[in-house]
């Protein structure tokens, strides 16, 4: 095997990753067809390519968006857009599984909410070349407060399967894992950058990732049609 792509291996592990994911996705795909995770392979092979054309507008020039030589690099744009969309599938997707109709109503709001968060913050910092970071911060904690309500709806409805036959479960667990810490890491590496690289939290960024695809695989595999809630 080549040095480089050895090196490219090592370095950004995460897209096989979300190849692998998409893969297992598709092989169990019988299982969650008609559920409300039914358009979750096309979500992962979303994020394969994005991360994918992230890297090679950085690292070759035959993709790159600008011409000018400072911002050639510079792949922020995608990852603004793709973080809104990861956003609004998720709060659909928990809409529909939720039983509750004012938590479906606050929901809704809640994607309004984080729209809005991503527009304002469009207009203080150029989405093409800044991280949107108050709107990931918005949509993360929207989030969390919708899998929180998903949760102790599960605690409250008895259901014959257990919970680690429910993809639902898998998948909710996996969004938690990366999605508590995602807004504060991304907080301390915008206003405490120093601390952010003394104490290696991009790779504690990493490590929530392997952690979130992980939960997805694992549900993919285990679970039972049946047992969806």
């Amino acid at each position: 095997m080549p040095q480089a792509l050895l090196n490219f291996l090592s370095e950004h592990f995460y897209i096989p990753l979300y190849l692998l994911t998409w893969l297992i996705s598709v092989y169990a795909y019988r299982r969650y067809f008609d559920t409300a995770l039914k358009y979750l392979p096309i979500l992962i092979a979303y994020t394969f390519f994005t991360e994918l054309l992230g890297f090679l507008i950085k690292e070759n020039y035959q993709f790159q968006f600008f011409s000018e030589s400072r911002y050639a690099w510079h792949n922020v744009i995608i990852y603004n857009v793709y973080q809104l969309i990861f956003f609004l599938f998720f709060f659909k997707v928990y809409s529909k599984v939720i039983i509750s109709n004012q938590i479906r109503t606050w929901i809704k709001y809640g994607s309004y909410a984080c729209i809005l968060a991503y527009i304002g913050n469009s207009i203080f910092k150029n989405p093409l070349h800044n991280q949107l970071a108050f709107g990931h911060v918005i949509g993360s904690s929207i989030l969390i407060a919708v899998i929180v309500a998903y949760f102790r709806q599960k605690a409250e409805v008895e259901n014959p399967y257990p919970k680690w036959r429910n993809l639902m479960f898998w998948v909710s667990l996996g969004l938690v894992g990366f999605y508590v810490l995602f807004p504060v890491i991304l907080i301390i590496s915008h206003t405490k950058f120093d601390i952010y690289t003394q104490f290696y939290y991009r790779n504690i960024l990493l490590t929530c990732i392997i952690l979130m695809y992980a939960c997805f695989n694992i549900g993919l595999l285990l679970a039972k049609r049946k047992a969806f809630r």
